[in-house]
């Protein structure tokens, strides 16, 4: 069974930066393509930015060219990288391992239990 922990959320200014990381357990982590979404209070969840197996990458508008998604594949973890950050990136972040090699939705994909986020003006 697949868990994953995210860790780094916190209370950072407008214009600061924080690094999400999520840590897999149980294999395989390299064949899977991985994902963080995020929730704002009140609004669905939405996809961040997602990384394929094979290291293909893409993100949502309204973080392109702030966030950048990584992986460690001997570490079994995936980075969010973010900067410049602004107040309507707060929200809680989730980790998400797609079933498969690329970032196509399945019900076999599994979540995380997120990390809070709060970006103060």
């Amino acid at each position: 069974q697949v868990q994953l922990v995210e860790s780094g959320g916190g209370l950072v200014q407008a214009g600061g930066s924080l690094r999400l990381s999520c840590a897999a357990s149980g294999s395989p982590f390299s064949i899977n393509a991985m994902g963080w979404y995020r929730q704002a209070p009140g609004k669905q969840r939405e996809l961040v930015a997602a990384i394929a197996s094979f290291g293909e990458t893409r993100y949502s508008d309204s973080v392109k060219g702030r966030f950048i998604i990584s992986r460690d594949n001997d570490k079994h973890t995936v980075y969010l990288q973010m900067n410049s950050l602004k107040p309507e990136d707060t929200a809680v972040y989730y980790c998400k391992r797609f079933s498969g090699s690329y970032y196509q939705t399945t019900p076999h994909d599994s979540w995380g239990q997120g990390t809070q986020v709060t970006v103060s003006s």
